[in-house]
């Protein structure tokens, strides 16, 4: 019978296999180098498992014989736990570690190389910044009273431990926790070195564990000298100083070498809150404080009462010297700058000439304490930020927090913080350069972005509006919308970094609204496009390097290229119509300033309120202001358009007093109705400090009238002095 499945087998058909002579099948090489290939893999496979458990039978039975029972296999069972958790463990700190070694790659030993001399706008010196290390003094010349002072009061057993006191910190511990309050710290000298030369005072639980690491690093890499030698030469010792021996100059007004043990003791007291403890400051405190290191001598065993005796009943006395306000924010940018610059040159002793403006930024830093001082209980905000730049580039002022003795991390220019709405100017921009009009509509409702759907502010959907309501009332799913349906992700973060935002911007849907972490430092950098008429603003801190024999290593008028344009003509112009409303009838009334001077600008608010924003800008100066806490706790209801712009208005209107008004580009009418005005003033805030008054100063006109003057002066000198040598 055929096999229907083989039709090819039935009796019709012929044979599979070729036939012999005799008429008889003969099976194929192939088939039979085939059945041998099995054959082997079968036999090979049961060899192979029968050896394996041949194996695991040895190796069982000669394990047998450290079987333990009782006692002992608990020891057995804990140890060998120990060991896995171990290796999990070395596995762990190994990637906890990284970015310590990445600290390390930077060439932290000549950061100080550089003695630079810092001058303001006008030539006035205001802070230097470097040490030079042969000028330094060597830690076997350090008064003994001295160094014993900075033990006794910041790391008693620093010969001891390893880079970690276990001990002092447990001690720490049960200090704080008998007190109710932090009252002692557990940080060694070596980890306070670590912070000072590679991290910020940020407090955070990643910062601590770099921080460790890093304590075990320099203790692996310098001995014991190094360490406090360079510690007493890193250390910011307030009054713009840095190192103990610029200190002993600053408040004594002699070396190092020649303190005693009352000078001593103030300048140990120095290092635990340099600012509140300065002597130039508050003398009484840096005594009593002097005082509390003397007692530490005496309670570390390092000296006895009568020792101590005659420098508490004679505490120093210190240089009669007028407080000192040293912009240091700043110079910690402006020095960061010199170092980037220097391959350009070779020489290390330097006068830079900057870009700040001391009246400007006297009048920041007394907005930011006054906010904070008046309304940062309220609004459960500890800390904030402000850069303010002058059309063209310059940087007029930087505050990087509320106290440089306290926290020397600078939240303006390093602290990364999600700017909210205020970011959406990018998302705008592109729109206008798409060819969108600020009349353009599109409807206002509802949007979900794959598994993302943002919210209006109390859910409240307004229809179809135009671009310009939409950015004066900072709705949130117009920009998601344009990003989504229009505009896409990538030329919004093209768009951005063009601007001048230098921060890494996250390829994500959310970054519309604000999500993508930003410094204040590009905020203010990226507006300031707006005012320039599209170009670059061109940020700079530093004008003019030299030496000291007055040549001219960098200029930025003369190496900088000049700025290219990043939004067209029409697109600044509509920009600036948009963001011109904003404090009039937008978000930001109470950013508004006085006397007429035209106002532009945006709000940002993040999630949870943890961040604060308002950018703003006039045909003068930009400005940004941040507010919100450094362990990103969330503030009590905070909006930019609260205390960020009522604190842009304060040290903007001080700015704006005595100079000639410049125009924003695409405003037709250079002041805003009087309907306007009316509406930003009804808003103001009626318990508000003072305005601050700025002194008064010279017209630019005068200015350039007086310039010219002096060129001409000193072209005529050396024509003078040849005449005078010629008489003779």
């Amino acid at each position: 019978m055929q096999d229907p499945d083989n039709p090819h087998n039935g009796p019709n058909n012929a044979p599979d296999e070729p036939e012999n002579g005799q008429g008889k099948k003969q099976p194929s090489k192939n088939r039979h180098l085939l059945l041998r290939i099995d054959s082997w893999i079968d036999s090979t496979i049961w060899n192979a498992g029968f050896r394996a458990a041949e194996i695991w039978e040895d190796t069982t039975i000669f394990f047998r014989r450290f079987r333990v029972r009782g006692w002992k296999r608990m020891v057995f069972e804990l140890a060998g736990e120990g060991l896995t958790l171990g290796a999990v463990g070395m596995v762990l700190m190994l990637a906890l570690a990284q970015p310590a070694f990445e600290a390390t790659k930077e060439d932290w030993r000549n950061r100080g190389d550089f003695a630079v001399t810092f001058l303001d706008r006008y030539g006035n010196v205001i802070g230097h910044r470097g040490v030079i290390h042969q000028n330094s003094v060597p830690i076997d010349e350090l008064p003994d009273s001295l160094i014993k002072s900075v033990l006794a009061t910041e790391d008693r057993r620093f010969f001891d431990h390893f880079g970690i006191d276990v001990v002092g910190l447990f001690r720490a511990m049960v200090t704080n926790a008998q007190a109710g309050e932090v009252v002692q710290g557990g940080s060694t000298l070596t980890q306070q070195l670590a912070k000072n030369l590679f991290l910020s005072n940020e407090r955070s639980i990643d910062r601590k564990i770099t921080e460790a690491f890093l304590a075990f690093w320099l203790e692996a890499n310098l001995s014991k000298k190094e360490i406090l030698a360079t510690y007493l030469d890193r250390a910011y010792m307030g009054g713009g100083t840095f190192g103990a021996a610029a200190a002993a100059q600053f408040y004594f007004g002699k070396n190092i070498t020649d303190v005693n043990l009352a000078e001593s003791a103030m300048l140990a007291g120095l290092f635990k809150a340099p600012a509140k403890y300065a002597p130039h400051v508050n003398l009484p405190a840096a005594r009593a404080r002097a005082n509390e290191v003397l007692t530490n001598l005496v309670q570390s065993g390092l000296m006895t009462e009568g020792q101590v005796i005659a420098a508490r009943r004679n505490p120093a006395t210190v240089v009669d010297r007028n407080e000192v306000e040293s912009p240091d924010f700043f110079l910690d940018w402006a020095f960061d700058e010199v170092q980037r610059l220097s391959p350009r040159f070779h020489q290390r002793s330097l006068i830079v000439r900057t870009t700040i403006d001391m009246g400007i930024q006297q009048a920041a830093d007394d907005s930011i304490e006054t906010s904070l001082r008046e309304y940062g209980e309220a609004y459960h905000a500890k800390q904030g930020a402000m850069v303010m730049i002058e059309n063209g580039g310059a940087v007029r002022a930087m505050v990087g927090g509320r106290d440089y003795g306290e926290s020397q991390f600078n939240r303006a220019t390093r602290a990364l913080r999600q700017p909210g709405s205020s970011f959406k100017v990018y998302t705008y921009s592109v729109a206008m350069e798409s060819g969108m009009t600020p009349k353009t509509t599109i409807i206002d409702a509802p949007i979900s972005w794959g598994n993302w759907s943002p919210h209006n502010y109390a859910n409240r959907y307004a229809g179809r509006i135009t671009l310009e309501t939409a950015v004066a009332q900072s709705i949130n799913t117009i920009p998601v919308r344009l990003a989504k349906e229009k505009l896409g992700i990538q030329p919004i973060r093209a768009m951005a970094k063009a601007m001048g935002v230098e921060t890494p911007i996250r390829d994500d849907v959310t970054i519309p609204i604000g999500t993508s972490e930003v410094t204040v430092l590009d905020q203010a950098t990226a507006y300031a496009v707006f005012p320039a008429g599209g170009y670059q603003s061109r940020r700079h801190g530093i004008t003019q390097i030299l030496d000291y024999g007055g040549d001219i290593l960098y200029d930025f008028d003369r190496d900088e290229p000049p700025a290219k344009r990043v939004l067209s003509e029409q697109a600044d112009s509509y920009m600036n119509q948009m963001l011109s409303r904003v404090p009039y009838v937008g978000t930001a009334r109470k950013a508004a300033l006085d006397n007429g001077v035209v106002t532009a600008g945006k709000t940002g608010t993040t999630q949870a309120y943890r961040d604060a924003w308002f950018v703003g800008f006039t045909g003068n100066y930009t400005c940004a202001v941040w507010f919100g806490n450094d362990d990103y706790t969330s503030t009590n209801n905070m909006t930019g358009g609260s205390l960020p712009a009522m604190t842009f208005k304060r040290a903007m209107d001080y700015a704006h007093q005595g100079v000639t008004l410049r125009p924003i580009p695409g405003i037709e009418n250079p002041l805003p109705s009087e309907q306007d005005i009316a509406k930003a003033q009804a808003n103001k805030p009626k318990d508000g400090a003072p305005t601050l008054v700025r002194p008064r100063m010279l017209s630019v006109q005068s200015t350039d009238i007086l310039k010219g003057i002096g060129e001409k002066l000193k072209d005529a000198a050396p024509l003078e002095a040849q005449k005078v040598a010629s008489a003779q």
